[in-house]
């Protein structure tokens, strides 16, 4: 009896011990993941303000932000069902509504101060409009993606430059002229462009009909380098559908969706179909890359991304239009903190996610085509522990 007293003790005393240990150890993985910070954010559900004129947006495939913290978009003018520009009807067939311009811009409380874009005198506006970027000189480039009427090849093959009030400044390349990957001259479908303040030089994601990142003068145009995955000659290849279980694709997928440089001057490509972000230096040396939710086989995942607005850019913030939500990555290591968003037209949720800009005061800014068709804020509200892998809808806090 006493034995088995004893056995019946040393094992309660064993199943306190474990128990108190699975505490600890819960405890102290609360404590480790406290000590995981990153931004936190909540969406603005009344920014931007009302269009004006029974105006209204189309698909919505880019934003920028300049130095005067004035939020840039650029919108397809020709996107819409018939019944969301009735008024455009001849007859019309209602007082509402008609097309936007195609470049709209806001200020930080969302009124709508500036508006210009379409075809003119000079230049080739795209018939499928795709990016845009305000440099550090306050000029606003423009790119373009049309397949032409037949689909069977990229008509919009090239880029161009304008002053902020829309005056006409530059173009490179032009339409129908591309001879592919390795073509100085022309472009292909470019996705997005980066003008970097030291050298003066235009980086492209070129993008929808090439598979390359090409350097441009930016004052001049004049073609400086190109190189496409890894840092190797790009080659047009058709590799066939993103398999997530073959080895790493040793060319990038159509489209090649961004390319953003970073203050220390590393270059981040959006590899979107293939799941992946591709980092390399000015010359076009690898250096790394990660993939981001690597069994995404829609439209892929990595859309485009923004650098958070402290001096070392320690944060990535990565829209990813399939899954519908911005994930937010340490810099130096690509690692995933944690994301935020869902599925779904209410504010804070995203229909194909496209584009993603900041300002100067950390706040975040996103476009959504398809038939998202709107531009979004989102307040940076500081630091935060991380808790939870997927945030959900951010939506505003009650207490302020």
């Amino acid at each position: 009896m006493k034995r088995n007293f004893y056995i019946g003790a040393i094992f309660l005393a064993l199943l306190a011990a474990l128990a108190a240990g699975s505490v600890m150890l819960e405890k102290k993985a609360k404590a480790e993941a406290a000590g995981i910070q990153a931004p936190r954010f909540e969406v603005d559900p009344l920014w931007p303000k009302p269009l004006p004129n029974h105006w209204v947006q189309g698909m919505s495939v880019g934003v920028s932000v300049d130095s005067q913290d004035h939020i840039w978009i650029v919108h397809r003018t020709n996107t819409f069902e018939p019944m969301e520009i009735y008024a455009t009807a001849k007859p019309p067939a209602a007082e509402c509504c008609i097309p936007a311009p195609a470049v709209l811009e806001f200020d930080e409380e969302g009124n709508l101060i500036g508006h210009w874009g379409g075809p003119g005198e000079g230049y080739d506006w795209p018939d499928s409009n795709h990016g845009i970027t305000v440099d550090y000189k306050g000029n606003v480039w423009i790119g373009g993606n049309s397949r032409g009427k037949d689909k069977t090849f990229y008509h919009d093959n090239q880029i161009l430059r304008f002053t902020q009030d829309g005056k006409f400044l530059m173009q490179i390349g032009h339409p129908n002229k591309s001879e592919g990957s390795n073509d100085p001259d022309n472009l292909k479908g470019p996705a997005k462009m980066f003008v970097d303040k030291a050298t003066n030089e235009l980086y492209v994601a070129d993008g929808y009909g090439n598979h390359r990142v090409v350097v441009y003068d930016a004052e001049t145009g004049k073609y400086k380098r190109h190189w496409g995955a890894y840092g190797h000659k790009p080659d047009d290849t058709d590799l066939g559908p993103y398999n997530p279980d073959a080895p790493p694709a040793q060319q990038f997928r159509n489209p090649v969706h961004c390319a953003e440089l970073a203050n220390d001057g590393l270059l981040y490509v959006c590899d979107r179909p293939n799941d992946r972000i591709q980092v390399f230096k000015k010359d076009g040396t690898f250096v790394k890359e990660a993939f981001i939710a690597k069994r995404t086989l829609g439209d892929g995942s990595a859309w485009d991304i923004a650098f958070s607005k402290d001096p070392q850019q320690k944060y990535i913030f990565l829209a990813d239009g399939s899954n519908e939500k911005i994930y937010i990555l340490l810099r130096d290591t690509l690692e995933i903190l944690t994301a935020f968003g869902d599925g779904g037209r209410q504010p804070g949720q995203f229909y194909a996610v496209h584009s993603i800009a900041a300002d100067s005061k950390g706040n975040i800014f996103t476009t959504e085509t398809y038939r998202g068709q709107r531009v979004q804020k989102f307040v940076y509200k500081g630091m935060a522990p991380v808790t939870k892998k997927e945030q959900g809808v951010v939506w505003p806090s009650a207490s302020k």
